[in-house]
């Protein structure tokens, strides 16, 4: 099948009544775009400029009736208010889902893991598969705050067989129980398990990323063990989950947000000796955040960088 695309560009108050015009004749809905200027750099994105509106009509017998519909009604809206030329496309219809994974391939990280998508075998049985299936949460394995992240993640744990005695001596630093603030797909808290944790602790403000966890966490067979809630470093503290502290917190959030948590107390959930890792961090950003963790008093451990980004080690 193909269709074609007619568009328009005008300001934000004729956009309105142009998307009323093309919805009478596109049965699969109007798409309006416009520009994003950025403010600072927790800005999540402010609209601006002008919209463009867009509409997909099915290439058949009825096509250029419709076509004339669509040009004599736009010609009635501009008798109120003047409306640009539509302009045309044509597009072939394509699987957008199935071209998109075609792209999407497995991810090699540090030296045992492998980030996979849900819907392919892995490739590397010597490598501990994440499966991971990209939903709206962030954390897809791809960016590299979270590679950084899963890289310092994999140095923590031990890899050696353990036995009982293990568990019971100082000598062993494996972090039995995680915290990861801000998880988003959940990523980073699969991983943890699936590295040797007993027990994570997942949390988000966002309730979609919450969701999207726990979907991805039982397609790697991943159950109670995985514990997550809506919430951040506040209500961790105030004892609203299972646990307030571990020997390793994970926070793979924008800069200026972890200096923030700092001053909620993300350093409080760090258990003395134990370690958090910081991502998120653009390279110019890191060393007001590894200030912020010091003035908690925190020290400076690891820092690893790829491309503009830095993730950070400190420890308590």
């Amino acid at each position: 099948m193909n269709w074609l695309e007619i568009s328009l560009t005008v300001d934000g108050e004729l956009a309105e009544s142009v998307a009323d015009v093309l919805a009478r004749f596109a049965p699969n809905g109007v798409m309006t775009e416009q520009g994003v200027k950025f403010h600072d750099e927790e800005d999540e994105g402010t609209a601006t400029g002008p919209i463009t509106v867009r509409a997909y009509l099915e290439v058949n017998d009825q096509l250029e009736e419709t076509r004339q519909k669509i040009e004599e009604s736009l010609h009635y809206l501009g008798m109120i208010q003047p409306v640009p030329a539509p302009a045309y496309r044509q597009i072939a219809d394509q699987n957008w889902m199935e071209a998109w994974k075609q792209h999407y391939k497995p991810i090699l990280i540090g030296e045992r893991l492998l980030i996979l998508p849900a819907w392919l075998e892995n490739p590397d049985p010597k490598r501990i598969p994440i499966k991971i299936d990209p939903g709206m949460a962030f954390g897809t394995g791809t960016h590299p705050t979270t590679q950084l992240c899963l890289e310092l993640m994999e140095r923590s744990f031990d890899d050696g067989p353990l036995t009982i005695d293990d568990r019971k001596s100082s000598i062993v630093h494996r972090p039995w129980s995680v915290i990861d603030v801000g998880c988003g797909s959940g990523i980073l808290s699969i991983a943890a398990l699936k590295l040797g944790a007993d027990k994570v602790l997942g949390v988000d403000i966002d309730m979609e990323s919450v969701n999207n966890s726990r979907e991805n966490a039982d397609l790697n067979g991943i159950g109670g063990e995985l514990m997550l809630g809506q919430g951040s470093v506040t209500e961790i503290l105030a004892g609203q989950f299972a646990f307030k502290s571990a020997p390793l917190v994970v926070a793979n959030i924008l800069a200026p947000v972890l200096i923030r948590l700092f001053d909620s107390g993300l350093a409080d959930l760090i258990e003395p000796n134990g370690e958090i890792i910081l991502s998120g961090i653009l390279d110019h950003q890191a060393e007001s955040v590894i200030k912020a963790g010091q003035a908690k008093g925190l020290k400076r451990g690891e820092v690893r960088q790829m491309k503009d980004w830095v993730a950070i080690s400190m420890t308590r």
